[in-house]
């Protein structure tokens, strides 16, 4: 029988412990006020990071184009949205009925192909090189942002549903206090089993038996203890460890607590049931959580794919978003949905393809809801067969540093890092066409 082992326990206290004292480093940078990292009432409280693991099609869902070839639209058409101006894909009708509360960039570009590389610049906004790994987003909003008044302590300020990218090291080269928490399991499952906090194999009361019985080993050897400061910081631990498997944050991810109706809203599957978590996990007030979802790397047989993979994003992401804007969230919960690139807008009928579509980093899409962003705009454009930016080219740096300012970051501010250098959040925007302050709300 399977069991949270000892080594995973402590493993995820020290996590937590970790993540409750602000870091020195921190809060030197903080204090001096000629670095200016923070900006004051920035809008976005929590960003949510919705990560197309593999690349979709901007074609197919954001940008469709109607009125070409079958060779580059595959026989998809496009439908009408609350928002005259904008049209989506046929294959995102729920996000159709709400386009007044998100925008889309349809200029985004960095001309790579490759996964690995185009996933390190689209989370760091920095090309590889210089023998630096830099951090992802999250880790550096988990960083400066986790340890602020309010913050929930007993749950880590950047948390990924359900598992990492694996194309880099998130943290890059932050300590592994920044690290993610990552949940593993699967929401939509009958019970949600999350690393280190809840397990189908051990219930509620053994664990509480087996706290009594560690607090009966413990009060044996209490008096040796009592001066040590390890065994002070072990007690410590161990209580913030048991906080999270018996208390408030165990219930967090515990979506029986949702109701039916509200669950199927959001679709029974892996990824509705994640923005479902996602959105209780902003409601705690974590900072950066990340939904990666894979399956958009659609080289062979695209369409039959995205005829299945389309109607469980689209149902969850309009969920989410409505969701946050009933429960009048969305203007402090920043959304931001997109993949490492796009797909190739001619498709590849051939064998061994069958109606494929390659990577495709020369011009792809985004969308960006709440935060601070205004709904119902649309950023840039490609040209007519959706291959090449035909207006506003839109780079990983200016999208990234734009989420930055709205969660109250200064890109050009000094990042914290251990290295002892003086790196900027942001590289300096050299070929950038600036911000993305046309769809910032306006006070």
């Amino acid at each position: 029988m399977k069991d949270i082992s000892r080594r995973k326990f402590l493993k995820f206290g020290a996590l937590t412990a970790a993540t409750v004292s602000i870091p020195p480093v921190l809060k030197a940078v903080v204090q001096n006020n000629e670095e200016k990292i923070f900006f004051e009432d920035a809008p976005a409280k929590c960003v949510i990071e919705i990560w197309m693991w593999g690349g979709p099609s901007h074609l197919d869902t954001f940008d469709p184009k109607p009125n070409i070839s079958r060779d580059f639209n595959g026989g998809l058409k496009a439908i009408k949205t609350n928002v005259p101006e904008i049209e989506l894909s046929e294959t995102l009708p729920s996000l159709a009925k709400i386009a007044d509360k998100y925008s889309i960039i349809r200029s985004m570009t960095h001309g790579i192909n490759g996964h690995e590389t185009a996933t390190y610049v689209m989370q760091t906004g920095r090309e590889p090189g210089n023998g630096l790994v830099y951090p992802a987003i999250g880790a550096v909003i988990g960083m400066l942002r986790g340890y602020d008044y309010g913050y929930n302590k007993n749950i880590a300020p950047y948390v990924i549903l359900t598992k990492t990218k694996g194309r880099f090291s998130e943290t890059g080269f932050l300590s592994s206090r920044y690290r993610p928490f990552v949940t593993g399991g699967n929401p939509s499952a009958a019970q949600f089993d999350v690393e280190g906090i809840v397990s189908r194999y051990v219930t509620e009361q053994q664990q509480l038996d087996r706290k009594e019985l560690l607090n009966r080993f413990n009060s044996m050897n209490s008096t040796k203890k009592k001066n040590n400061e390890r065994s002070k910081n072990y007690d410590k631990t161990t209580v913030e460890a048991y906080s999270l498997m018996l208390g408030d944050v165990k219930n967090t991810f515990d979506l029986s607590k949702e109701s039916k109706e509200m669950r199927k809203k959001y679709g029974m599957t892996q990824f509705g049931q994640s923005c479902l978590v996602a959105r209780r996990l902003a409601e705690k007030g974590v900072k950066y959580i990340t939904i990666n979802v894979p399956g958009w790397d659609t080289h062979k047989r695209h369409f039959e794919i995205m005829k299945r993979k389309l109607v469980e994003f689209d149902q969850g992401l309009a969920a989410l978003i409505s969701d946050l804007s009933d429960k009048n969230m969305l203007d402090s919960t920043l959304v931001w949905c997109s993949g490492e690139f796009g797909r190739t807008p001619k498709i590849l009928w051939n064998e061994p393809w069958n109606g494929g579509r390659g990577h495709f980093g020369n011009c792809f899409s985004a969308l960006v809801a709440g935060g601070g962003f205004k709904g119902g705009c649309v950023v840039g454009a490609s040209d007519s067969t959706g291959e090449n930016v035909a207006k506003r080219p839109v780079y990983p740096e200016d999208f990234l540093g734009s989420i930055y300012e709205l969660a109250g970051i200064n890109p050009e501010g000094i990042m914290p890092n251990p290295l002892g250098k003086k790196l900027k959040i942001m590289p300096s925007m050299t070929r950038s066409s600036g911000r993305l302050t046309e769809i910032y709300c306006q006070k």
